[in-house]
């Protein structure tokens, strides 16, 4: 929950779609290519194409895609709509097989919004020179999942984020024999790609983040953020679940974990648990009787972390406090792997790797987020007692 993106007016984005299409034709309209212009890559476009680190579990994974519908609650940044609507992603153990195709980080169209935007949304993310389409995460489309009933934990992404960006650690954890549902929240995600349009929004509905958020904003993005997962549990019949989540995700799980007693455990990774305005989050307030991770890095360490954690931290109970080294704020997401392969493509500085994932290689990092998550709700919500 960085303070740089944050809830806006639709014509931020528009003007950050706008210009960022200027400079990518200004950048492609060239006479002649270049002898090292980036290879086409499969799927056609010119650009360097990323990989995602493959999951540790003895399970094949399949992966699902859904569209929720909320009557009861009207978007919060789109009145217009009329209802809430949330896209998930449902990660299950999957028995293995051909055939299957690996399932894409980015759909096309999504890639092409994110292309746009990821360096307004998360700078210092290169504007060229990347074909995110073509990025395959280690889920399999259509894979029948494994019989039985297994653990379900739920993500929240970080703010500006999709849930896209966490496709390595929910296919790692599913790997494991937890069926994962990733969350995108709308109005607040880079892009969220529903399956159709309707009065309101467009098919690709866009962030409505800006720089300059304020206290109201901000409340309603973790406020949304809650009632969203809490809709998810409602939708998908759930009596026992537990969360995990980074940034604006990690302070929304940790709330939801205090407003509903179905969430058995929750991990925030990186989430301030106060508002701008300095008020503590109700759940740093009063504490929690229920196993929560706070998991953070030296890099993004500040002033404010410390006195909102400190002060859930001095309630007692189960709250446990871990720190990863040499590592920053988006460890925690997809961009612990991708970012080093970007500066060894020369698209972005030591200095800006440093600034976004610190200066760890992802051999280190990936596996460390990775077991971190794995061993606490192994503790609290173990694989084996679902399947």
């Amino acid at each position: 929950m960085t303070d740089t993106p944050t809830p806006a007016r639709r014509s931020f984005v528009e003007g950050a779609l706008a210009g960022a299409a200027a400079l990518t034709l200004a950048s492609t309209t060239g006479p002649v290519a270049s002898a090292t212009a980036p290879v086409p890559s499969p799927t056609g476009s010119a650009g360097q194409v990323l990989r995602l680190p493959a999951p540790t579990g003895p399970y094949a994974v399949g992966a699902t895609v859904r569209h929720l519908v909320d009557p009861t609650r009207n978007d919060p940044w789109a009145p217009e709509i009329g209802v809430r609507e949330v896209m998930i992603t449902v990660l299950r153990p999957a028995a293995p097989g051909r055939g299957f195709p690996r399932v894409p980080q980015l759909t096309p169209d999504a890639a092409a919004t994110f292309a746009l935007l990821a360096p307004v949304v998360r700078p210092p993310l290169p504007g060229t020179g990347v074909d995110w389409a073509a990025t395959l995460t280690h889920a399999r489309a259509g894979a029948p999942p494994l019989p039985g009933r297994r653990p379900v934990l739920l993500y929240s992404p970080g703010g500006g984020d999709s849930r896209a960006m966490g496709s390595s650690l929910a296919v790692d954890l599913a790997s494991h024999g937890w069926t994962v549902v990733t969350v995108d929240h709308p109005g607040d995600a880079s892009e969220v790609e529903f399956p159709d349009e309707r009065p309101g929004r467009e098919r690709i509905r866009t962030t409505e983040l800006r720089p300059d958020m304020d206290a109201t904003a901000f409340r309603t993005m973790i406020d949304t953020r809650v009632a969203d997962l809490r809709f998810v549990l409602d939708a998908l019949g759930l009596d026992r679940a537990g969360l995990y989540g980074h940034s604006a995700g990690g302070a929304a799980v940790a709330q939801t974990l205090h407003e509903d007693r179905r969430i058995v455990a929750a991990a925030n990774l990186e989430g301030y648990l106060d508002r701008r305005d300095g008020e503590l989050l109700p759940v740093a307030r009063y504490g929690t009787d229920r196993p929560l991770l706070l998991a953070g890095t030296d890099g993004f360490r500040d002033e404010r972390l410390d006195r909102s954690w400190a002060a859930l931290l001095s309630h007692g109970g189960p709250v446990t406090r871990r720190q990863l080294a040499g590592c920053d704020h988006w460890v925690f997401s997809d961009h612990a792997s991708l970012v080093p392969q970007l500066q060894a493509a020369g698209l972005m500085t030591a200095a800006q790797r440093a600034e976004l994932v610190g200066t760890v290689a992802p051999r280190v990092s990936v596996p460390a987020v990775r077991t971190l998550l794995r061993s606490f709700f192994t503790r609290h919500l173990p694989a084996r007692a679902g399947g």
